[in-house]
């Protein structure tokens, strides 16, 4: 071979022809980029950003897809065929005429419906300005009596001072007794009263008596207030009056001077006495521990207990101390002991069937003074027991009384 054809390269086969160099790929680039972030220091701004831009687009894409097809209600509907519409409609379902309504004998109207009138027409309260009268039944009270009414108990005995004098145990089955129309006392008028002076009495002004309807005064004939043209004997209703009660109890009766209850009773004793004197405790006086009737009631004059028992049941002595009254009492009370106890106390047993304990008796704490009975005004077999401070005020048992 010649030196040129030495020098010239051979042809390369189609497999082995040369190409130019290949592109940078496209993942490559991407690469490149974030590396020169990084170096750069601003990888972490541009996660968040291109995180804020994700956000953005995917939020955006959601809405467009809920405006297309849920918000404007887009429904594509198909649209009947030409047959469909040629076909007949089906065939209606028939209608039965309903019969015709016959009213039974009897509710036939010939005005229409009318208005039937109510046999238990429940009326509005109205107020009473009236004093009525009620008859006392079995199982009655003076609590139950005022409840029945609307009154307070004391108005129950205020309106009926000639019936019950002031005395719960008076009430009887068969008693009439006046029921006062609101809360007050019903006052007798008498001889030479003056309004100005009843009415002070009772704690109101004379125009509340006056202007009371139930009291019928007219202003124009009843004339000077101080004598006023009101017939003695004519029960006048004081609204919202009050008073004090009358006492049927035994006052505070020392052993120095226990003739001062002579006013209630052949049981008072005449002389002074000396003797035991209580520690200040009480013990239960009988031997049942439940009550039979009242309690203890200031408002209803009732300043004692009524302890249940059988006739004959023991009474003892609550303290010991020296029997002051020992005997019958007009009052109410029937049988009666009162003991003086030398410490400012003292006690009281009513209705009692005997007693053991008489004047001037010393007896000691629990010592039986007494029996169980029904004497004076009292309905069945119990102990009426008060106790009595030094200062003449009768306080609650339950207080004081150790079971």
């Amino acid at each position: 071979m010649s030196e040129d054809s030495s020098s010239t390269p051979a042809p390369l086969s189609d497999n082995e022809q040369e190409t130019p160099a290949q592109a940078p790929k496209a993942g490559s680039r991407w690469n490149d980029i974030w590396e020169r972030l990084l170096r750069l220091g601003l990888g972490e701004i541009a996660l968040r950003v291109g995180t804020v831009i994700a956000s953005i687009a995917l939020i955006l894409l959601v809405v467009w897809v809920m405006g297309s097809f849920y918000l404007k209600g887009r429904v594509e509907t198909e649209r009947p065929s030409a047959a469909a519409l040629a076909a007949a409609l089906p065939t209606p379902t028939p209608t039965v005429a309903a019969p015709e309504f016959k009213a039974p004998a009897g509710y036939t109207y010939a005005a229409g419906i009318p208005r039937l009138a109510q046999i238990h027409t429940s009326l509005p309260s109205r107020p009473r300005f009236e004093i009525i009268t009620y008859e006392v039944q079995s199982g009655d009270t003076v609590f139950g009596i005022a409840e029945k009414f609307g009154l307070k108990p004391q108005s129950i005995l205020w309106g009926n001072l000639y019936t019950l004098a002031d005395d719960p145990h008076r009430l009887s089955i068969g008693q009439k007794l006046n029921i006062l129309p609101v809360d007050g006392v019903l006052y007798r008028w008498n001889a030479g009263d003056g309004l100005n002076g009843v009415s002070s009495a009772y704690g109101v002004t004379p125009d509340a008596i006056i202007d009371w309807p139930g009291n019928h005064l007219d202003r124009a004939t009843l004339g000077d207030l101080s004598n006023p043209n009101i017939a003695p004997g004519t029960d006048i209703f004081v609204p919202g009056g009050t008073r004090a009660f009358i006492s049927w109890s035994a006052p505070l009766i020392s052993r120095t001077d226990p003739a001062k209850a002579s006013i209630f009773g052949p049981g008072y004793c005449g002389q002074q006495y000396d003797g035991y004197i209580g520690q200040g405790t009480f013990v239960w006086p009988t031997t049942a521990t439940y009550l039979s009737g009242y309690d203890y009631s200031p408002e209803t004059n009732h300043w004692g207990i009524d302890i249940a028992g059988a006739l004959g049941n023991p009474i003892y002595a609550a303290d010991s101390g020296v029997v002051v009254y020992s005997g019958w009492n007009d009052w109410g009370y029937g049988n009666v002991v009162v003991i003086d106890h030398g410490n400012g106390w003292q006690s009281l047993y009513a209705h009692l069937s005997q007693i053991y304990a008489g004047c001037g008796a010393s007896v000691s704490q629990g010592i039986t003074i007494g029996a169980m009975g029904s004497t004076g005004r009292s309905t069945g077999p119990h102990l009426h027991f008060e106790l009595m401070n030094a200062s003449g005020v009768r306080v609650n048992p339950w207080s004081f009384l150790q079971k």
